[in-house]
């Protein structure tokens, strides 16, 4: 498979879980997040809220991954959102200590992919390039 095609199919990816993960938040609040018990209306309130924002990111993958070529630009700013949930997972475990496992797991992916997606950014726009000349 081509860096061209990886991107597209990480970008697919990304766009599909987002939105499932966000609904899922929608409809389930509290319960959709391991480990979190009863955090009572308020917080309940924000994650549905968060989760409902979490679906539109994941739109907006959705929407880049249907743009020929995939645009670069997009692709990095919208890495650059997940990566700053990262940290900010990352900062939540200095100040708050140490989560739910499941949490810990997806803070490794989002470091892991946040790279990868950032040197794919312009993959499909290179391709488009290289097919032109």
């Amino acid at each position: 498979m081509t860096r061209a095609g990886v991107l597209r199919g990480l970008v697919l990816a990304m766009g599909y879980a987002c939105v499932a993960i966000g609904l899922l938040h929608v409809l389930l609040g509290n319960a959709a997040i391991p480990g979190a018990g009863s955090a009572g209306p308020t917080v309940d309130s924000l994650g549905r809220f968060l989760g409902a924002t979490f679906a539109g990111y994941g739109l907006a993958w959705l929407w880049a991954a249907r743009q020929s070529p995939v645009p670069a630009a997009v692709v990095r700013g919208l890495t650059a959102v997940f990566l700053l949930g990262a940290l900010g997972r990352l900062l939540s475990l200095a100040v708050e200590g140490r989560p739910h496992w499941f949490q810990l797991a997806l803070a490794a992916l989002e470091l892991a992919l946040s790279p990868l997606l950032f040197l794919l950014a312009d993959a499909d726009e290179r391709a488009g390039r290289g097919a032109a000349a």
